[in-house]
């Protein structure tokens, strides 16, 4: 399995190729920025990139989906609850002072507790609401359990709730009910800065420690 994260735009959003060593089909992560960057990671590994989802609708999660379909045609998918968010990307750029990116086109929604699937790579959908209403993380089960939390979950910390349609109650039961029953071993890969564990967070996050 090839699983290479790396900071794109702005805001330093953490994007995931994830793709079968194999088939080379890949999916991608939170394409926030950065859509030559992304590009070039496909390409260093000679990958295609077959599906494009979003743990929520924030610009710097979603910047560079119109520019990936226009030159791959990659569908794209998000949870339904986000999908205002999306349609007000020109309201959220005007917030942190940035260009406007183009819209790209948001091809079928994500369900809580379904699976998305691409040429050898499966990706659970766990629907983790309260930094935005549709936040989602997706989980990968390989070897070693690996959930992409998005802004719901970072290390030693959680997302802010402060933003359209924020709720700090459902974040934190999102992170109690649909994460911290994962083995402490869970590798945790966050929508920002570094990666950390289940159990370290169950530890250490003075949000869930309190």
């Amino acid at each position: 399995m090839i699983i290479e994260t790396f900071p794109v735009g702005l805001l330093q959003c953490n994007c995931t190729i994830i793709a079968d060593e194999t088939t080379r089909q890949a999916i991608v992560i939170d394409p926030g920025d950065d859509p030559g960057e992304i590009l070039e990671r496909l390409e260093k590994h000679g990958l295609t990139a077959r599906q494009i989802v979003c743990t929520h609708t924030h610009i710097d999660h979603v910047g560079a989906i119109h520019d990936l379909q226009q030159r791959c045609g990659t569908p794209a998918s998000v949870h339904k609850a986000d999908v205002f968010l999306f349609d007000k990307l020109d309201v959220q750029a005007e917030w942190i002072g940035m260009p406007c990116p183009k819209r790209g086109v948001i091809d079928s929604l994500l369900n809580d507790g379904s699976s998305i699937s691409c040429h050898g790579v499966e990706l659970g959908i766990l629907h983790t609401p309260g930094h935005t209403p549709g936040s989602t993380t997706f989980h990968f089960a390989g070897k070693q359990n690996i959930l992409f939390t998005g802004d719901t979950l970072f290390r030693q910390s959680i997302g802010r709730t402060d933003l359209w349609g924020g709720s700090y109650r459902e974040l934190l039961d999102s992170i109690q009910q649909k994460l911290m029953p994962f083995d402490d071993d869970t590798l945790v890969i966050s929508g920002h800065g570094p990666s950390t564990t289940i159990g370290h967070e169950r530890r250490h996050n003075p949000f869930l420690t309190t």
